[in-house]
């Protein structure tokens, strides 16, 4: 493909409701889209960098920053230039996962749009549907009432499995207490990393309500500290943030640090590497899943196609567009009976909104040959 320019879209995305973590609360999401054009027609691509270096170092602001100043026109430089250079081009620049990976994505859309392949056909999905999960915040309240309801809203809704975010202070009576009223749902919990190797012990206490498993409970540094918990409890260990690529996943592995790996493309830097990941793991017999970013349907779109890879065989985070956003850039994904289909058309297989992505945009950057 020939790029003849870049487009970098800033969006305010308010949500249908906060969203709390062991790091902070979420109002709305500041998106940030790239578009790209080439001579074989347009691609597009959802960074899922956040507002502040929260869940990990990246954030908008140093994405748009180096994705203009450095990576960007390094993509551009060829006169040609294919999805799967993109890794090697940008491999000199140190880090930034996220932003290195919306190029990957945009170009990958563009590629497979013009040879009219899916996302899912050119990945191997296996599947037409993916279960579907949702992840539900902690009550800005701090109430087990309102706790209560909105996971009944999400079982009634048709949801297969529950994700409960934890934290020091709030983890083993509101896990007990949706366990007692929902005996039979598949339940895990998510710490985004708020322990230490001190609380081993009193996360051992989750193993009384056969939990699919404990979603990264120590520091994501401290692979070491999650070995040493994996042998503790019986709880099955899954790591998220840790796993940033091919390579730490490996690791991970190789010292037994966990049992599951939560595949985030845009963390690994892109749906190719984290394509490489799932490999890994199917070969070793590790289950996968995928997690959310609070994705628009753009990124949304792409995780459902991946999601329907042999090797994810845990139900990820792939809840419908109303979860998260009153009026989403696409057609909305909706829950079919506790599943999600699969895209079927060409790259990403949707059609982006331009008018509500207009009607949203704070600021455009144009970055052209």
């Amino acid at each position: 493909m020939k790029i003849e320019k870049f487009e970098l879209i800033r969006l305010e995305m308010p949500l249908v409701r906060p969203f709390r973590t062991s790091f902070g609360v979420e109002y709305g999401r500041d998106v940030l889209l790239l578009k790209v054009t080439t001579d074989v027609g347009v691609g597009w691509g959802e960074c899922v960098s956040g507002r502040d270096p929260l869940y990990s170092p990246e954030y908008v602001d140093g994405s748009i920053d180096v994705l203009q100043r450095f990576l960007l026109p390094r993509v551009m430089a060829p006169a040609e230039i294919a999805a799967e250079d993109v890794a090697d081009l940008l491999r000199p620049i140190r880090g930034y996962p996220m932003a290195k990976g919306v190029i990957e994505m945009a170009l990958l859309d563009a590629q497979l749009r013009n040879s009219g392949v899916s996302w899912g056909q050119h990945f191997g999905a296996t599947r037409d549907t993916v279960p579907s999960g949702v992840s539900v915040g902690i009550p800005a309240d701090d109430s087990m009432a309102t706790l209560v309801e909105e996971v009944k809203s999400y079982v009634e809704a048709g949801y297969v499995r529950i994700k409960l975010k934890i934290q020091p202070g709030w983890d083993i009576e509101p896990t007990r207490e949706i366990r007692r009223l929902f005996p039979d749902i598949p339940l895990q919990v998510d710490a985004n990393q708020a322990y230490t190797r001190d609380s081993i012990r009193h996360l051992a206490q989750l193993d009384e309500f056969n939990l699919l498993l404990i979603e990264q409970p120590l520091r994501e540094e401290d692979i070491l500290g999650h070995a040493m918990m994996a042998r503790e409890i019986s709880t099955p260990v899954c790591l998220d943030e840790t796993v940033v690529s091919f390579e730490t996943a490996e690791q991970c592995l190789d010292l037994e640090a966990c049992a599951i790996i939560n595949i985030k493309p845009g963390r690994v830097g892109g749906y190719l590497e984290a394509k490489r990941i799932h490999d890994l793991c199917l070969e070793r017999h590790i289950p996968v899943w995928c997690g959310g970013m609070l994705e628009t349907g753009i990124g949304r779109a792409a995780n459902i196609a991946m999601s329907a890879l042999p090797g994810y065989t845990v139900v990820g985070d792939i809840s419908e567009s109303a979860r998260f956003y009153s009026q989403d850039l696409t057609a909305p994904f909706v829950l079919d009976e506790g599943y999600m289909h699969v895209p079927t058309g060409a790259g990403l297989g949707i059609e982006v909104n331009e008018q509500t992505v207009a009607s949203l945009t704070r600021s455009l950057q144009t970055v052209r040959k």
